[in-house]
Protein backbone atom coordinates (compact mmCIF):
# COMPACT_ATOMS: atom_id res chain seq x y z
CA UNK A 1 0.00 0.00 0.00
CA UNK A 2 1.58 3.18 -0.96
CA UNK A 3 1.16 6.82 0.29
CA UNK A 4 -0.66 9.54 -2.09
CA UNK A 5 -0.48 12.63 0.14
CA UNK A 6 -4.05 14.49 -0.89
CA UNK A 7 -4.78 18.12 0.73
CA UNK A 8 -7.55 18.34 2.79
CA UNK A 9 -10.64 19.79 0.40
CA UNK A 10 -13.16 21.77 1.29
CA UNK A 11 -16.28 20.43 2.65
CA UNK A 12 -18.83 19.52 -0.40
CA UNK A 13 -21.25 21.88 -0.80
CA UNK A 14 -24.11 19.57 -0.19
CA UNK A 15 -22.68 17.90 2.74
CA UNK A 16 -22.02 21.05 4.29
CA UNK A 17 -25.92 22.31 3.80
CA UNK A 18 -27.52 18.35 4.83
CA UNK A 19 -24.81 19.08 7.97
CA UNK A 20 -25.92 22.55 9.22
CA UNK A 21 -29.57 21.51 8.35
CA UNK A 22 -29.32 18.24 10.79
CA UNK A 23 -26.77 20.35 13.34
CA UNK A 24 -28.19 24.01 12.93
CA UNK A 25 -25.96 25.13 16.35
CA UNK A 26 -23.24 22.35 15.37
CA UNK A 27 -21.43 19.74 16.65
CA UNK A 28 -18.32 18.56 18.35
CA UNK A 29 -17.09 17.29 15.16
CA UNK A 30 -18.55 20.19 13.08
CA UNK A 31 -16.94 22.49 15.30
CA UNK A 32 -13.43 20.82 15.09
CA UNK A 33 -13.62 21.04 11.30
CA UNK A 34 -15.09 24.81 11.42
CA UNK A 35 -12.54 26.10 14.17
CA UNK A 36 -9.50 24.00 13.55
CA UNK A 37 -9.28 23.32 10.29
CA UNK A 38 -7.43 20.41 8.73
CA UNK A 39 -5.13 18.79 11.72
CA UNK A 40 -3.84 15.81 10.74
CA UNK A 41 -1.17 16.47 7.28
CA UNK A 42 -0.53 13.04 5.34
CA UNK A 43 3.08 14.06 4.59
CA UNK A 44 3.70 13.47 8.10
CA UNK A 45 2.96 9.37 8.22
CA UNK A 46 4.96 8.82 4.88
CA UNK A 47 7.59 6.77 6.65
CA UNK A 48 4.71 4.47 7.55
CA UNK A 49 3.66 4.04 3.89
CA UNK A 50 5.50 2.49 0.73
CA UNK A 51 6.54 4.27 -2.45
CA UNK A 52 4.55 1.81 -4.76
CA UNK A 53 1.38 -0.31 -4.86
CA UNK A 54 -2.31 0.64 -4.54
CA UNK A 55 -2.64 3.86 -3.14
CA UNK A 56 -4.25 3.86 1.27
CA UNK A 57 -7.03 5.85 2.57
CA UNK A 58 -5.46 9.23 3.58
CA UNK A 59 -3.49 9.01 7.05
CA UNK A 60 -4.74 12.26 8.27
CA UNK A 61 -8.32 11.57 8.21
CA UNK A 62 -7.58 7.57 9.89
CA UNK A 63 -5.58 9.64 12.59
CA UNK A 64 -8.48 11.82 13.07
CA UNK A 65 -11.34 8.79 12.76
CA UNK A 66 -9.18 7.25 15.27
CA UNK A 67 -9.00 10.30 18.26
CA UNK A 68 -13.36 10.57 17.58
CA UNK A 69 -13.47 6.94 17.92
CA UNK A 70 -11.95 7.19 21.45
CA UNK A 71 -14.44 10.40 22.03
CA UNK A 72 -16.83 8.52 21.69
CA UNK A 73 -15.45 5.24 23.32
CA UNK A 74 -16.51 3.13 19.88
CA UNK A 75 -14.93 0.26 18.94
CA UNK A 76 -13.66 0.22 15.15
CA UNK A 77 -16.80 -1.48 13.17
CA UNK A 78 -18.63 1.08 14.99
CA UNK A 79 -15.91 3.87 14.00
CA UNK A 80 -15.89 2.63 10.41
CA UNK A 81 -20.27 2.57 10.28
CA UNK A 82 -19.76 6.24 11.66
CA UNK A 83 -17.55 7.21 8.81
CA UNK A 84 -20.38 5.62 6.17
CA UNK A 85 -23.25 7.10 7.84
CA UNK A 86 -22.69 9.76 9.80
CA UNK A 87 -23.02 13.60 8.38
CA UNK A 88 -21.13 15.23 10.90
CA UNK A 89 -18.21 12.94 10.62
CA UNK A 90 -18.78 13.45 6.58
CA UNK A 91 -18.40 17.02 7.51
CA UNK A 92 -15.34 16.53 9.72
CA UNK A 93 -13.72 14.43 7.02
CA UNK A 94 -14.78 16.86 4.45
CA UNK A 95 -16.38 13.54 2.09
CA UNK A 96 -19.75 13.42 -0.20
CA UNK A 97 -22.36 11.94 0.83
CA UNK A 98 -22.03 9.39 -1.24
CA UNK A 99 -19.00 7.67 0.04
CA UNK A 100 -19.30 4.60 1.63
CA UNK A 101 -16.42 4.95 3.75
CA UNK A 102 -13.48 1.62 4.63
CA UNK A 103 -13.65 -1.61 6.07
CA UNK A 104 -13.21 -1.76 10.26
CA UNK A 105 -10.02 -3.47 9.62
CA UNK A 106 -7.79 -0.50 7.98
CA UNK A 107 -7.82 1.10 11.28
CA UNK A 108 -6.04 -1.69 13.43
CA UNK A 109 -3.38 -1.77 10.23
CA UNK A 110 -3.12 1.73 11.03
CA UNK A 111 -2.03 1.50 14.52
CA UNK A 112 -0.08 -0.87 13.69
CA UNK A 113 1.72 0.84 10.85
CA UNK A 114 2.02 4.40 13.71
CA UNK A 115 3.56 1.45 16.02
CA UNK A 116 6.21 -0.15 13.41
CA UNK A 117 7.37 3.71 12.81
CA UNK A 118 7.53 5.39 15.83
CA UNK A 119 4.81 7.74 14.82
CA UNK A 120 2.60 7.13 17.94
CA UNK A 121 3.26 10.63 19.27
CA UNK A 122 2.39 12.40 16.28
CA UNK A 123 -1.40 12.87 16.46
CA UNK A 124 -1.16 14.39 19.97
CA UNK A 125 1.99 16.53 19.29
CA UNK A 126 0.27 18.01 15.60
CA UNK A 127 -2.81 18.53 17.63
CA UNK A 128 -0.83 20.32 20.18
CA UNK A 129 1.03 22.21 17.42
CA UNK A 130 -1.80 23.72 15.88
CA UNK A 131 -3.49 24.94 18.90
CA UNK A 132 -0.47 26.45 20.18
CA UNK A 133 -0.26 28.46 16.82
CA UNK A 134 -4.00 29.58 17.94
CA UNK A 135 -2.47 30.86 21.04
CA UNK A 136 -4.38 28.31 23.15
CA UNK A 137 -1.55 26.46 24.85
CA UNK A 138 1.54 28.43 25.78
CA UNK A 139 4.37 27.03 28.09
CA UNK A 140 5.94 28.64 31.23
CA UNK A 141 2.31 28.37 32.51
CA UNK A 142 1.04 26.42 35.22
CA UNK A 143 0.11 22.55 34.76
CA UNK A 144 -0.61 19.46 36.83
CA UNK A 145 0.39 15.60 36.94
CA UNK A 146 -1.73 12.78 38.26
CA UNK A 147 -2.11 9.21 37.52
CA UNK A 148 -4.17 6.18 37.59
CA UNK A 149 -4.12 2.71 37.14
CA UNK A 150 -4.89 0.96 33.79
CA UNK A 151 -6.31 -2.76 33.89
CA UNK A 152 -4.69 -4.97 31.06
CA UNK A 153 -6.69 -6.45 27.90
CA UNK A 154 -6.54 -9.90 30.03
CA UNK A 155 -8.03 -11.72 32.58
CA UNK A 156 -7.09 -11.63 35.86
CA UNK A 157 -5.32 -15.32 36.74
CA UNK A 158 -4.37 -16.81 40.26
CA UNK A 159 -0.85 -18.49 40.08
CA UNK A 160 -2.27 -22.09 38.99
CA UNK A 161 -4.48 -20.93 36.25
CA UNK A 162 -1.41 -18.71 35.49
CA UNK A 163 1.51 -21.73 34.70
CA UNK A 164 -1.92 -23.71 33.20
CA UNK A 165 -2.78 -21.15 30.92
CA UNK A 166 0.80 -20.65 29.75
CA UNK A 167 1.23 -24.19 28.45
CA UNK A 168 -1.60 -24.39 26.91
CA UNK A 169 -1.14 -21.29 24.86
CA UNK A 170 2.23 -22.70 23.81
CA UNK A 171 0.91 -26.01 22.86
CA UNK A 172 -1.84 -24.37 21.17
CA UNK A 173 0.71 -22.27 19.30
CA UNK A 174 3.03 -25.53 18.24
CA UNK A 175 0.11 -26.87 17.44
CA UNK A 176 -0.73 -24.34 14.56
CA UNK A 177 2.90 -24.28 13.24
CA UNK A 178 3.71 -27.45 13.48
CA UNK A 179 1.01 -30.22 14.19
CA UNK A 180 2.88 -33.03 12.70
CA UNK A 181 6.07 -32.73 15.47
CA UNK A 182 3.87 -32.13 18.12
CA UNK A 183 1.29 -35.05 17.55
CA UNK A 184 4.52 -37.08 16.92
CA UNK A 185 5.40 -37.25 20.53
CA UNK A 186 2.61 -35.31 23.08
CA UNK A 187 0.22 -38.25 24.77
CA UNK A 188 -3.06 -38.34 24.03
CA UNK A 189 -3.90 -37.59 27.76
CA UNK A 190 -2.54 -33.82 27.49
CA UNK A 191 -5.91 -32.82 24.61
CA UNK A 192 -7.81 -33.61 27.75
CA UNK A 193 -5.48 -31.64 30.16
CA UNK A 194 -5.09 -28.79 27.93
CA UNK A 195 -7.70 -28.70 25.65
CA UNK A 196 -9.49 -26.28 26.96
CA UNK A 197 -9.44 -23.15 28.76
CA UNK A 198 -7.66 -22.89 32.22
CA UNK A 199 -10.40 -21.59 34.61
CA UNK A 200 -10.38 -21.51 38.29
CA UNK A 201 -13.75 -23.43 38.30
CA UNK A 202 -11.99 -26.11 36.87
CA UNK A 203 -9.29 -26.23 39.58
CA UNK A 204 -9.44 -28.69 42.49
CA UNK A 205 -10.36 -27.12 46.16
CA UNK A 206 -8.11 -28.91 48.10
CA UNK A 207 -4.89 -27.56 48.77
CA UNK A 208 -3.06 -30.91 48.22
CA UNK A 209 -4.67 -31.50 45.00
CA UNK A 210 -4.06 -27.79 43.86
CA UNK A 211 0.05 -29.00 44.68
CA UNK A 212 -0.13 -31.83 42.79
CA UNK A 213 -1.54 -30.40 39.80
CA UNK A 214 0.84 -27.82 39.67
CA UNK A 215 3.34 -29.98 39.66
CA UNK A 216 1.80 -31.96 36.98
CA UNK A 217 1.93 -28.63 34.71
CA UNK A 218 5.37 -28.10 35.60
CA UNK A 219 6.69 -31.57 34.69
CA UNK A 220 4.79 -31.34 31.58
CA UNK A 221 6.18 -27.69 30.68
CA UNK A 222 9.80 -28.83 31.00
CA UNK A 223 9.10 -32.49 28.89
CA UNK A 224 7.75 -29.20 26.32
CA UNK A 225 10.40 -27.60 26.61
CA UNK A 226 12.68 -30.55 26.55
CA UNK A 227 11.50 -31.75 23.26
CA UNK A 228 11.17 -28.10 21.69
CA UNK A 229 15.49 -27.50 22.48
CA UNK A 230 16.36 -31.06 21.57
CA UNK A 231 18.47 -31.43 18.79
CA UNK A 232 15.74 -33.52 16.42
CA UNK A 233 13.38 -30.75 16.56
CA UNK A 234 13.42 -27.63 14.05
CA UNK A 235 15.61 -24.88 15.77
CA UNK A 236 12.56 -22.52 14.25
CA UNK A 237 9.98 -24.23 17.02
CA UNK A 238 12.38 -22.71 19.83
CA UNK A 239 11.77 -18.68 18.14
CA UNK A 240 7.57 -19.34 18.97
CA UNK A 241 6.92 -16.23 20.80
CA UNK A 242 4.90 -18.43 22.86
CA UNK A 243 7.42 -20.82 23.64
CA UNK A 244 9.65 -18.13 24.35
CA UNK A 245 7.22 -17.00 26.87
CA UNK A 246 6.64 -20.35 28.40
CA UNK A 247 10.55 -20.67 28.74
CA UNK A 248 10.87 -17.62 30.62
CA UNK A 249 7.61 -18.44 32.80
CA UNK A 250 9.21 -21.77 33.87
CA UNK A 251 12.05 -20.23 35.19
CA UNK A 252 9.85 -17.11 37.11
CA UNK A 253 7.41 -19.72 39.00
CA UNK A 254 9.72 -23.57 38.87
CA UNK A 255 12.55 -25.23 39.92
CA UNK A 256 13.48 -28.93 39.80
CA UNK A 257 13.67 -30.58 42.55
CA UNK A 258 15.65 -34.26 43.15
CA UNK A 259 17.93 -36.51 41.76
CA UNK A 260 18.64 -37.70 38.45
CA UNK A 261 15.58 -39.01 36.71
CA UNK A 262 13.84 -38.82 39.86
CA UNK A 263 13.41 -34.83 39.38
CA UNK A 264 10.07 -33.19 39.51
CA UNK A 265 8.88 -29.57 39.11
CA UNK A 266 7.86 -27.34 42.27
CA UNK A 267 6.80 -23.85 42.14
CA UNK A 268 8.92 -21.53 43.73
CA UNK A 269 8.01 -19.95 47.27
CA UNK A 270 6.74 -16.25 47.24
CA UNK A 271 10.65 -15.24 48.40
CA UNK A 272 12.19 -16.88 45.49
CA UNK A 273 10.18 -15.35 43.19
CA UNK A 274 11.83 -12.47 40.76
CA UNK A 275 10.63 -8.27 41.66
CA UNK A 276 7.28 -7.33 40.32
CA UNK A 277 8.53 -5.68 38.09
CA UNK A 278 10.00 -8.53 36.18
CA UNK A 279 7.29 -11.06 36.59
CA UNK A 280 5.58 -11.99 33.68
CA UNK A 281 1.32 -11.90 34.53
CA UNK A 282 -0.20 -13.12 31.55
CA UNK A 283 1.12 -15.67 28.49
CA UNK A 284 -0.79 -12.86 26.18
CA UNK A 285 0.76 -9.70 27.24
CA UNK A 286 4.08 -9.91 28.69
CA UNK A 287 4.34 -6.22 29.37
CA UNK A 288 1.73 -6.48 32.12
CA UNK A 289 2.69 -5.97 35.51
CA UNK A 290 1.23 -6.87 38.67
CA UNK A 291 0.96 -3.10 40.78
CA UNK A 292 0.01 -2.32 44.00
CA UNK A 293 -1.25 1.28 44.93
CA UNK A 294 -2.91 2.39 48.60
CA UNK A 295 -3.63 -1.29 49.22
CA UNK A 296 -5.43 -2.05 45.49
CA UNK A 297 -3.65 -4.54 43.46
CA UNK A 298 -3.75 -4.97 39.57
CA UNK A 299 -2.34 -6.32 36.65
CA UNK A 300 -1.85 -4.07 33.84
CA UNK A 301 -0.22 -0.11 33.70
CA UNK A 302 -0.30 3.26 34.43
CA UNK A 303 -1.03 6.56 32.94
CA UNK A 304 0.32 9.76 33.81
CA UNK A 305 -1.65 12.87 32.38
CA UNK A 306 -0.43 16.33 32.74
CA UNK A 307 -2.45 19.28 31.75
CA UNK A 308 -2.62 23.13 31.90
CA UNK A 309 -3.84 24.69 34.88
CA UNK A 310 -3.22 28.21 34.61
CA UNK A 311 -6.66 30.25 35.82
CA UNK A 312 -9.22 30.29 32.72
CA UNK A 313 -10.94 33.85 33.33
CA UNK A 314 -7.05 35.53 33.32
CA UNK A 315 -5.81 33.95 29.96
CA UNK A 316 -8.80 33.13 28.79
CA UNK A 317 -7.60 29.51 27.36
CA UNK A 318 -9.34 25.92 28.28
CA UNK A 319 -7.59 23.73 30.51
CA UNK A 320 -5.51 20.77 27.95
CA UNK A 321 -3.65 17.84 28.07
CA UNK A 322 -0.11 18.57 26.95
CA UNK A 323 1.11 14.98 27.80
CA UNK A 324 0.77 11.44 28.55
CA UNK A 325 3.00 8.75 29.60
CA UNK A 326 2.43 5.22 29.75
CA UNK A 327 4.35 2.94 32.16
CA UNK A 328 4.17 -0.47 33.56
CA UNK A 329 2.12 -0.51 36.81
CA UNK A 330 4.97 -1.13 39.36
CA UNK A 331 7.07 2.00 38.09
CA UNK A 332 6.78 4.72 41.07
CA UNK A 333 5.35 7.84 40.42
CA UNK A 334 8.55 9.95 41.37
CA UNK A 335 10.30 7.93 38.59
CA UNK A 336 8.73 9.27 35.55
CA UNK A 337 8.58 13.16 36.53
CA UNK A 338 11.76 13.24 35.19
CA UNK A 339 10.85 11.96 31.88
CA UNK A 340 7.94 13.96 31.91
CA UNK A 341 9.84 17.26 31.53
CA UNK A 342 12.15 15.96 29.18
CA UNK A 343 9.01 15.41 26.72
CA UNK A 344 7.25 18.38 28.05
CA UNK A 345 10.82 20.27 26.76
CA UNK A 346 10.57 18.91 23.73
CA UNK A 347 7.40 20.15 22.35
CA UNK A 348 8.50 23.69 24.05
CA UNK A 349 5.64 23.33 26.41
CA UNK A 350 7.60 23.00 29.92
CA UNK A 351 5.67 25.25 32.91
CA UNK A 352 7.39 27.20 35.03
CA UNK A 353 5.03 25.87 37.90
CA UNK A 354 4.26 21.47 38.16
CA UNK A 355 1.83 20.85 40.76
CA UNK A 356 2.02 17.03 41.81
CA UNK A 357 1.16 14.98 44.91
CA UNK A 358 3.38 13.49 47.01
CA UNK A 359 4.44 10.68 44.65
CA UNK A 360 6.01 12.26 42.49
CA UNK A 361 7.66 14.74 45.01
CA UNK A 362 11.52 13.93 46.50
CA UNK A 363 14.25 16.26 47.80
CA UNK A 364 16.54 15.43 44.55
CA UNK A 365 13.78 16.03 42.27
CA UNK A 366 12.66 19.37 43.39
CA UNK A 367 16.53 20.51 43.29
CA UNK A 368 16.88 18.84 39.96
CA UNK A 369 13.70 19.92 38.28
CA UNK A 370 14.55 23.68 39.17
CA UNK A 371 18.14 23.54 37.85
CA UNK A 372 17.64 21.50 34.54
CA UNK A 373 14.41 22.65 33.52
CA UNK A 374 13.37 26.03 35.40
CA UNK A 375 10.26 24.24 36.50
CA UNK A 376 9.65 24.48 39.80
CA UNK A 377 8.05 21.35 41.32
CA UNK A 378 5.14 22.36 43.99
CA UNK A 379 3.89 19.15 45.70
CA UNK A 380 4.10 17.95 49.99
CA UNK A 381 6.86 16.15 50.82
CA UNK A 382 6.65 13.60 53.29
CA UNK A 383 6.54 14.57 56.27
CA UNK A 384 9.31 13.16 59.52
CA UNK A 385 8.12 10.58 60.65
CA UNK A 386 10.35 9.37 63.48
CA UNK A 387 9.20 8.66 67.06
CA UNK A 388 10.48 11.98 68.31
CA UNK A 389 9.21 14.23 65.43
CA UNK A 390 5.58 12.86 66.58
CA UNK A 391 6.10 12.69 70.31
CA UNK A 392 9.16 14.33 71.30
CA UNK A 393 9.67 17.11 68.66
CA UNK A 394 12.44 19.12 71.07
CA UNK A 395 14.51 15.98 69.66
CA UNK A 396 13.15 15.73 66.24
CA UNK A 397 15.82 15.73 63.76
CA UNK A 398 14.86 19.41 62.71
CA UNK A 399 15.47 20.12 66.76
CA UNK A 400 19.51 19.14 66.11
CA UNK A 401 22.28 21.84 64.80
CA UNK A 402 24.49 20.58 61.76
CA UNK A 403 27.46 21.99 61.32
CA UNK A 404 27.51 20.89 57.45
CA UNK A 405 31.33 21.89 57.26
CA UNK A 406 32.76 20.41 60.50
CA UNK A 407 30.64 17.31 60.04
CA UNK A 408 29.21 17.30 63.07
CA UNK A 409 25.84 17.46 64.50
CA UNK A 410 25.00 19.18 68.21
CA UNK A 411 21.91 17.87 70.04
CA UNK A 412 19.31 19.49 72.00
CA UNK A 413 21.35 19.36 75.17
CA UNK A 414 24.70 20.44 73.41
CA UNK A 415 26.41 17.25 73.14
CA UNK A 416 27.96 16.53 70.04
CA UNK A 417 27.95 13.55 67.66
CA UNK A 418 30.77 11.50 67.15
CA UNK A 419 30.63 9.21 63.63
CA UNK A 420 29.48 11.27 60.49
CA UNK A 421 28.61 8.50 57.76
CA UNK A 422 28.15 9.17 53.89
CA UNK A 423 26.41 6.34 52.02
CA UNK A 424 22.87 5.89 50.17
CA UNK A 425 19.77 4.70 52.04
CA UNK A 426 17.16 1.77 51.52
CA UNK A 427 16.10 3.37 48.49
CA UNK A 428 19.51 3.98 46.78
CA UNK A 429 19.54 7.87 47.28
CA UNK A 430 22.22 10.07 48.87
CA UNK A 431 22.19 10.14 52.37
CA UNK A 432 24.24 10.81 55.47
CA UNK A 433 23.99 8.64 58.81
CA UNK A 434 25.36 10.76 62.12
CA UNK A 435 25.69 8.96 65.17
CA UNK A 436 26.29 9.95 68.76
CA UNK A 437 28.85 8.03 70.94
CA UNK A 438 27.37 5.79 73.03
CA UNK A 439 29.08 7.08 76.24
CA UNK A 440 27.73 10.71 75.34
CA UNK A 441 24.22 9.37 75.25
CA UNK A 442 23.99 7.04 78.40
CA UNK A 443 24.25 9.45 81.12
CA UNK A 444 21.72 11.77 79.40
CA UNK A 445 19.10 12.76 81.78
CA UNK A 446 16.44 13.12 78.64
CA UNK A 447 17.79 9.61 76.75
CA UNK A 448 14.59 8.13 76.47
CA UNK A 449 12.56 11.30 74.53
CA UNK A 450 16.07 11.28 72.19
CA UNK A 451 16.07 7.47 71.45
CA UNK A 452 15.01 4.34 72.04
CA UNK A 453 18.18 2.04 71.93
CA UNK A 454 20.08 0.98 75.30
CA UNK A 455 22.32 0.26 73.46
CA UNK A 456 23.91 2.78 71.33
CA UNK A 457 23.57 6.73 70.95
CA UNK A 458 21.24 8.50 69.14
CA UNK A 459 21.11 7.72 64.89
CA UNK A 460 19.85 10.49 62.31
CA UNK A 461 19.83 10.18 59.00
CA UNK A 462 19.61 13.37 56.65
CA UNK A 463 20.15 14.04 52.88
CA UNK A 464 22.66 15.98 51.95
CA UNK A 465 23.20 19.36 52.34
CA UNK A 466 20.94 21.11 49.91
CA UNK A 467 18.54 18.97 49.93
CA UNK A 468 18.08 18.36 53.86
CA UNK A 469 17.91 22.48 53.66
CA UNK A 470 15.48 21.93 51.02
CA UNK A 471 13.49 19.36 53.14
CA UNK A 472 12.91 22.00 55.69
CA UNK A 473 12.23 24.60 53.88
CA UNK A 474 9.16 22.92 52.07
CA UNK A 475 7.84 20.92 55.23
CA UNK A 476 7.11 24.88 56.79
CA UNK A 477 6.02 26.13 53.91
CA UNK A 478 3.25 23.15 53.24
CA UNK A 479 1.84 24.33 56.58
CA UNK A 480 0.73 27.50 55.95
CA UNK A 481 -2.23 28.85 54.58
CA UNK A 482 -0.69 30.72 51.18
CA UNK A 483 0.95 26.91 50.33
CA UNK A 484 -2.42 25.60 50.63
CA UNK A 485 -4.50 27.46 48.41
CA UNK A 486 -1.90 27.75 45.91
CA UNK A 487 -1.12 23.71 46.11
CA UNK A 488 -5.09 23.81 45.80
CA UNK A 489 -4.90 23.73 42.02
CA UNK A 490 -3.91 20.34 41.81
CA UNK A 491 -7.22 19.02 42.72
CA UNK A 492 -8.41 19.70 39.38
CA UNK A 493 -6.60 16.87 37.67
CA UNK A 494 -8.78 14.58 39.24
CA UNK A 495 -11.55 15.79 37.41
CA UNK A 496 -9.58 15.15 33.99
CA UNK A 497 -8.58 11.41 35.02
CA UNK A 498 -12.62 11.26 35.81
CA UNK A 499 -13.10 12.29 32.38
CA UNK A 500 -11.17 9.98 30.71
CA UNK A 501 -11.96 7.21 32.63
CA UNK A 502 -15.99 7.97 32.44
CA UNK A 503 -16.05 9.35 28.19
CA UNK A 504 -12.84 7.04 27.02
CA UNK A 505 -12.48 4.15 29.62
CA UNK A 506 -9.00 4.70 29.85
CA UNK A 507 -8.73 2.59 32.87
CA UNK A 508 -9.30 -0.63 30.81
CA UNK A 509 -6.93 -1.25 27.82
CA UNK A 510 -8.18 -1.85 24.59
CA UNK A 511 -5.31 -4.12 23.40
CA UNK A 512 -1.85 -5.60 24.53
CA UNK A 513 1.01 -4.86 25.33
CA UNK A 514 2.52 -1.48 26.60
CA UNK A 515 2.87 -0.16 22.95
CA UNK A 516 -0.33 -0.54 22.05
CA UNK A 517 -1.92 0.21 25.79
CA UNK A 518 -0.10 3.54 25.07
CA UNK A 519 -1.14 4.54 21.59
CA UNK A 520 -4.39 4.22 23.01
CA UNK A 521 -3.93 7.32 25.91
CA UNK A 522 -2.38 8.95 23.27
CA UNK A 523 -5.73 9.15 21.22
CA UNK A 524 -7.69 9.84 24.54
CA UNK A 525 -5.25 12.62 25.47
CA UNK A 526 -6.47 14.04 21.95
CA UNK A 527 -10.00 13.32 22.11
CA UNK A 528 -10.38 14.45 25.91
CA UNK A 529 -9.20 18.15 24.26
CA UNK A 530 -11.12 18.21 21.55
CA UNK A 531 -14.05 17.13 23.97
CA UNK A 532 -13.24 20.16 26.29
CA UNK A 533 -12.34 22.47 23.44
CA UNK A 534 -15.91 21.95 22.26
CA UNK A 535 -16.95 23.08 25.47
CA UNK A 536 -15.14 25.96 25.43
CA UNK A 537 -16.20 27.00 22.02
CA UNK A 538 -19.92 26.70 22.90
CA UNK A 539 -19.55 28.73 26.59
CA UNK A 540 -20.11 25.68 28.77
CA UNK A 541 -18.97 26.68 32.15
CA UNK A 542 -15.97 24.84 34.33
CA UNK A 543 -17.60 22.32 36.88
CA UNK A 544 -15.51 22.31 40.32
CA UNK A 545 -14.33 19.38 41.48
CA UNK A 546 -15.40 17.79 45.29
CA UNK A 547 -11.64 17.48 46.38
CA UNK A 548 -12.02 21.62 46.14
CA UNK A 549 -14.42 21.54 48.80
CA UNK A 550 -13.21 18.76 51.00
CA UNK A 551 -10.45 20.22 51.25
CA UNK A 552 -12.17 23.11 53.02
CA UNK A 553 -11.25 25.74 50.70
CA UNK A 554 -14.07 27.74 49.15
CA UNK A 555 -11.66 27.31 45.63
CA UNK A 556 -14.17 25.65 43.09
CA UNK A 557 -11.45 24.40 40.59
CA UNK A 558 -11.82 23.03 37.42
CA UNK A 559 -11.42 19.80 35.83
Amino acid sequence: MSLQPRAWSEVPELTAQVARAAFPKGCLAMNVRDRLGPLFDDEVFRSAFGVRGRPGISPGQLALVSVLQFAENLTDRQAAHAVRSRIDWKYLLGLELSHTGFDFTVLTGFRDRLLAHDLEETVLDMLLGRLTELGLVVGRGRQRTDSTHVLAAVRSLNRLEFVGETLRAALEALAAASPEWLGGWMEPVWRQRYGVRTDAYRLPRAEDERAAQARQIGDDGYRLLEAVFSPAAPTWLREIPAVEILRAVWLQQYHRVGDGDEQTASLRGKDDLPPSRDRITSPYDTDSRYGMKRGMGWDGYKVHLSETCDDTAETGRPHLITDVLTTDATVNDAVVLDQIHNRLRDKDLLPAEHLVDAGYTSAELLLESQAEHGVAVVGPVRSNTTRQANGHKDFSTEAFEIDWSGKQATCPTGATSKYWTEGFDSGKRPAIRIRFATGTCAPCPVRDQCTSSHRYGRQLTIRPQEQNVLLERVRAKQATEEWKQRYATRAGVEGTIHQAVAVTGVRRSRYTSLAKTHLAHIFTAAAVNLIRLDAWWNGTPLAPTRISYVAGLDLPHAA
